[in-house]
């Protein structure tokens, strides 16, 4: 089998229960709950922190965030632009240069947040093309960033188009998707979207972009109802970007990873579990997890493997026979696994006649509406 290609999908602020595939309360995403069912489903995929920067540097470079400096602050504010220690180091080896090393194209489409030029940017770290936003949060109309600054940008160069930003990055993923038809090398296509990330804007919101100006945090706004047809302007652009690959004939050999950065926010669904994003709580790292393809994954699939975000780089080297890293030391990992298998083996199994009880059933539990 030629290697694969691989589109790794981040939503931004997703709750664990927020897709239908996961018991959500609404059907806001029949695309990726389609994506679950010719795929597989993990209920226990955690993101490697409960906010954006720092689950991005794991994503990037298949390590714990904390060994860089800037996975350290939690997350990377607007106001370091310039700021030379806070960002992922140009020679640190990433995803994208790894693969970019084994003969892949590599694109990094929508948001960044791993520090900002001249020191820092996708295109220095692997990406042979970009185009996103590089700061945290930006209005999905004016595309400028907490204070006010215009943030989007083609390669490092800013970049003026008018539209949803959502829309935005789904159409320049299909784009690219449709550059590769015909293409001898296979491709790393990251689609990261801003949503639902606030400010709480759907399509129809221009007016209340306008209203808020550069107040992107948008205490005061908001709905439920906004939050899910956030997710469903983002559930669109996947299912669009699905049917391309297959409009290229390479949807039977392209791993599709949907996953997010860390718990959702303040409109999100994170039932049954507690806390939300900032929290190192269940609801602040625990995140849907879903991987399409069909050339390798059997369809339906659902499994409780336990696995955390910088778990993905290490899959996709694998899967694309990349060598990874020589600090990722795979014989001290094998040394370190043989010794809790032999701890395991000391502790007893649990008794046959042991018993639990709770002093109350299910109905007496609050069931999601």
């Amino acid at each position: 089998m030629n290697p694969p290609n691989f589109v790794f999908i981040l939503a931004d602020d997703l709750g664990y229960a927020d897709l239908g595939c996961c018991c959500a309360r609404s059907p806001c995403s029949p695309e990726i709950d389609r994506m679950a069912r010719e795929g597989l489903r993990f209920t226990n995929g955690y993101a490697n922190s409960s906010v954006c920067s720092p689950t991005r540097f794991a994503l990037m470079t298949g390590r714990y965030q904390y060994r860089l400096r800037g996975g350290n602050d939690e997350p990377i504010a607007t106001r370091s632009r310039g700021n030379p220690d806070l960002g992922l180091p140009p020679g640190e080896p990433t995803l994208p240069s790894v693969l970019r090393g084994a003969g892949y194209t590599t694109a990094l489409v929508g948001k960044w947040h791993l520090g900002f030029p001249p020191h820092f940017g996708p295109l220095q770290s692997g990406y042979h093309e970009f185009f996103g936003v590089m700061a945290g949060g930006v209005d999905y109309f004016t595309h400028r960033d907490g204070p006010g600054v215009h943030d989007l940008c083609e390669g490092e160069t800013q970049a003026h188009r008018t539209g949803y930003l959502t829309d935005l990055i789904s159409e320049r993923a299909l784009e690219y998707i449709e550059r590769r038809k015909g293409a001898k090398a296979p491709f790393l296509l990251s689609v990261h979207y801003t949503a639902p990330h606030w400010p709480w804007e759907t399509r129809d919101d221009a007016a209340e972009s306008a209203r808020i100006g550069n107040s992107i945090v948008h205490t005061d706004g908001g709905s439920v109802e906004t939050y899910l047809a956030m997710i469903r302007h983002m559930d669109e652009g996947i299912g669009r970007i699905i049917q391309a690959l297959k409009g290229i004939g390479a949807d039977e050999n392209t791993m599709v990873v949907f996953t997010s950065d860390n718990g959702g926010e303040r409109f999100s669904d994170t039932w049954p579990l507690v806390g939300k994003k900032m929290d190192l709580l269940e609801g602040g790292i625990r995140v849907p997890y879903v991987v399409r393809w069909p050339a390798r994954v059997e369809p339906g699939g659902l499994t409780r493997q336990h696995a955390m975000t910088m778990d993905w780089t290490a899959t996709l080297f694998e899967a694309a026979s990349a060598k990874p890293p020589p600090g990722r030391e795979p014989e001290r990992l094998a040394k370190m696994r043989a010794r809790y298998e032999l701890w395991a083996k000391t502790v007893p199994p649990l008794a046959a006649d042991a018993r639990f009880a709770i002093p109350y059933g299910k109905a007496d539990i609050a069931q999601p509406s």
